[in-house]
Parts: structure tokens; C-alpha cells; sequence
């Protein structure tokens, strides 16, 4: 997947199904610059919990995920979809993180942009959201430049028992 930012930048990354190797990169992953907006560091059992949910895929909060691969194979975030029910319907729900070194660069752009593209060929739901909270804009630019539309605020609960006020972007898989 390859995306052209401002000024004419190739931003290139693929995406590859999560796996056992993974979790350092969970780990680096798991510090308060990329997690300060859902509800910060996890412990280590937590990540290790979270690492065998995206191991095994296909369950609560795990769904589809992969890792954020550069062009000379660097490892550089997370991304997936996972199904949920939003206001009575079956959806799909999408994140992602990038490492700090990276952030600014047009990777979780071309990394959602390509996990939609995998959400779409499951074709067995019409829509996938993205909750960012209202108070990150980067996440939030990357909705808007992966073609998602902003449906409005929402109280949304991230991590489990604790409410955010986060955006409803919404993108059609169809």
C-alpha cells in the first residue's frame, strides 16, 4: 500500500497478520506517547494478554491484526479490525498504533487504508468505525485522510469501564 502525501512523499508500508515475534514490538508500543489516549501504559500481564488474544485473532477486542511492515522490513506499529455491534448493527471496529520514531509520516494512513481494503474483502459487513478521542488530532487526520466520515461525538468506553469523549468516523467497506 502506498500512499502520496504533501509535497509528493511516497509513504509505502504492507501489513502482515500478527504472530508469536510480535510482542516486542507490543511492548514498544506500549508506552505513554502512543497509549496517553486510551487509557495509557498497560501492565505487563495486560500486554501479554492483549499479544495472545491478537496471537489467536477471532475473538473479543483481537479480530484481524497486523503489524505495520516498512519497505526494508521494519516492524513499526499495529493495525486491525475487529467485529462489535454499534447501535444495533454488526460493524467493524478499527485501530491501529505507530511507534513514536515514525509518527508524522504517513504510516497509520497507509496502514489503515490497507486493513480497510482487508475489511472489505470479508464482505460480510457494510460499515467500519474508528473512535478516536476528540482530544487526538493526529488519529483523527488519519480518518479523514482514509476516507472515513465523521458521523459526530460520542461517549465511548476505552479502556473497558472508563467513558471517553471520542469521534464516530465511519467508512463503507462496500
Amino acid at each position: 500500500m502506498s500512499l502520496r502525501e504533501k509535497g509528493g512523499d511516497m509513504t509505502e508500508v504492507r501489513i502482515e497478520p500478527w504472530d508469536e515475534g510480535d510482542l516486542g514490538l507490543l511492548r514498544q508500543l506500549n508506552v505513554p506517547e502512543v497509549r496517553a489516549h486510551t487509557g495509557g501504559p498497560e501492565t505487563d500481564e495486560e500486554v501479554l494478554a492483549r499479544h495472545e488474544r491478537y496471537v489467536r485473532g477471532l475473538g473479543p477486542r483481537s479480530g484481524h491484526m497486523f503489524t505495520v511492515v516498512l519497505p526494508d522490513g521494519e516492524k513499526v506499529g499495529s493495525v486491525g479490525y475487529w467485529a462489535r455491534e454499534w447501535h444495533g448493527e454488526p460493524v467493524y471496529e478499527m485501530g491501529w498504533a505507530i511507534l513514536p520514531a515514525y509518527q508524522g509520516r504517513g504510516l497509520a494512513t497507509a496502514a489503515v487504508r490497507a486493513v480497510v481494503e482487508e475489511a472489505a474483502a470479508s464482505g460480510d459487513r457494510r460499515w467500519a468505525h474508528a473512535y478516536p478521542s476528540v482530544d487526538n488530532p493526529p488519529s483523527n487526520a488519519v480518518c479523514r485522510k482514509a476516507g472515513f466520515t465523521l458521523l459526530g461525538e460520542i461517549e465511548f468506553e476505552y479502556p473497558p469501564g472508563h467513558l471517553m469523549r471520542s469521534n464516530d468516523w465511519r467508512i463503507d467497506l462496500f
